[in-house]
Parts: structure tokens; sequence; C-alpha cells
């Protein structure tokens, strides 16, 4: 089973106001980065997304209800947030299953060969 989780690179406050309820203090700009994980191997991939909310109105401020003030400030977290590289951990199953495919592969090559018969 594949399952696909974000963790969280970078939160910023924001100093700017609220769509919503017009406050100054609860903005908070959260970036995070997508990990893949299943049965053979873990993943970090490039994938990024950013999410807004507001802590002071409990509500996500989605980008339709940015002012122009708020996409210049995530513009520029945007450029300032610097994600993990891409990266890959095989599991022990994984590594198993390479391993006996290899192995697979060894005899069958040498059953084609003649080397090996039976």
């Amino acid at each position: 089973m594949k399952t696909q989780q974000y963790f969280t690179l970078k939160e910023v406050q924001l100093n700017n106001n609220c769509p919503e309820c017009y406050s100054k203090d609860g903005l908070e700009l959260t970036f995070k980065q997508k990990f893949v994980e299943n049965l053979f191997y873990k993943a970090i991939t490039e994938d990024t997304v950013h999410e807004m909310h507001c802590k002071t109105c409990n509500t996500d401020i989605f980008p339709v209800r940015w002012t122009h003030d708020i996409e210049q400030v995530v513009d520029y977290q945007k450029r300032a947030v610097t994600p993990k590289s891409k990266s890959l951990k095989l599991k022990l199953a994984g590594w198993v299953f390479i391993s006996v495919d290899l192995l697979l592969l060894i005899i069958v090559m040498l059953f084609v060969t003649g080397v090996l018969s039976f």
C-alpha cells in the first residue's frame, strides 16, 4: 500500500491582515514537502505545497482570497524556502526483491548458455 504524506519544511508567521477577520496577528504560512512510502522504499519527492491558516478566526485562507500584499509575501517566502533534496531509500523488502530477481536472472543465463543443466 502506497502512502503519500507531507512533512513540514517551514512555518512563517505573517504580519498581513487576514482577509476573513482582518486580524494582523494570526496568519501563518506553512510549506510542506511530499514523502512517499510503500512496501519497497521510502522517498522524498521534489513536490512542495503551501497552506495559509489564520489562528485568530481558525480558517484556511485559499489563494482566491489573498490580497496583492499577501501574494507578494508568499512569492518571497517561496523563493526563500529550500526543499530537501530528492532521495530514495530501499527497505528490506526492496533489497530482497532485487536480490531474488538478480539470482533468478543469473540462473536463467547459466541455463541458456548451457553451463547449468537439469
